[in-house]
């Protein structure tokens, strides 16, 4: 059985992750862990003028709106250096991952079914004064 070494993460305040936003050294933050993307500039797909636009910042949404691969994620674990310390956590505002049992699909889940139920009623009174008369 292979031994996996773990990295051990420091805990990064967010104003050192704003001073790493150039060529030489650029980190970002996507779901409140921080990246060294340094290495990296010159292999993303996208070009290193992407990473360095989100460099020193939170680039969450940005990541997420790409819609990123799952081999781009595991290949991002390879550039973790730390998280950021509790007090510098940027609240998440959806989930990484969105299941059929979201909170959100609520009131879609309600007018699926309400919507019909009127237009069968409506049909169902039209049907019958068209039969009664």
């Amino acid at each position: 059985m292979a031994e996996q070494k773990e990295k051990e993460l420091r805990v990064i305040r967010y104003e050192e992750v704003k001073e790493h936003s150039t060529l030489k050294s650029s980190w970002l933050v996507i779901h409140n862990k921080v990246y060294d993307v340094t290495k990296f500039l010159e292999d993303h797909p996208g070009g290193e003028e992407v990473l360095l636009e989100q460099a020193g910042t939170n680039a969450t949404e940005a990541f997420e709106d790409v819609g990123h691969s799952s081999d781009a994620r595991n290949l991002a674990e390879e550039y973790l250096i730390g998280e950021l310390h509790p007090d510098d956590r940027f609240k998440e505002e959806s989930p990484q991952f969105v299941t059929s049992h979201d909170t959100q699909d609520e009131p879609s889940t309600w007018s699926n079914w309400v919507i019909p139920a009127i237009v069968a009623l409506a049909v169902a009174f039209v049907y019958r004064y068209y039969m009664s008369s």
